[in-house]
């Protein structure tokens, strides 16, 4: 009885102190993580100065399949105005991200999140796939999108916040 009591507790605990997702307007939380092609690491600060449609994905994400072609459209199309598309790979192995790259033609800069330290840590997703746009000065353009961009629900949403952020 005692065991369920501190189960229940640290159950409850843990709803209430989740850390919240990033606000619109507020600075997006900083990383730095390994590429998932090619080596080193990358930092969202790098991109400090461009915008950036940050999208987190996994290789077993259904909706994220259906995504990753208009993600790597909006990046062809608007990369010479200072947008960069940077994906997440969360919680795959190295072989399977690869292969997601590949089997989708995706040629917009990955890094690699195995241990979903940075997604379910200061971005707290949901689930996946989730999008971020980041404007130039580093802070959150609109809500959260939780859900592939490609989709009608998001399309329109998607496309306000990138020519907020792409104005500023």
């Amino acid at each position: 009885m005692m065991a369920v009591g501190i189960l229940a507790s640290l159950l409850g605990w843990n709803l209430t102190h989740q850390t919240p997702p990033p606000k619109v307007g507020a600075p997006a939380p900083a990383f730095s993580l390994p590429r998932l092609t090619g080596s080193g690491d990358l930092s969202l600060s790098s991109f400090r100065g461009k915008t950036v449609v940050l999208n987190f994905f996994a290789s077993w994400c259904a909706p994220c399949k259906r995504e990753a072609p208009d993600l790597e459209s909006v990046w062809r199309r608007y990369r010479s105005d200072g947008l960069v598309v940077l994906g997440v790979d969360s919680g795959d192995t190295r072989g399977a991200a690869r292969s997601f790259l590949n089997a989708h033609g995706v040629t917009y800069p990955i890094v690699f999140d195995p241990g979903q330290k940075l997604a379910l840590g200061p971005y707290a997703l949901p689930g996946l796939p989730v999008t971020y746009v980041i404007n130039p000065a580093g802070r959150i353009v609109g809500e959260r999108l939780l859900g592939p961009v490609s989709d009608s629900g998001y399309r329109q949403l998607f496309s306000r916040e990138l020519k907020a952020a792409l104005k500023a």
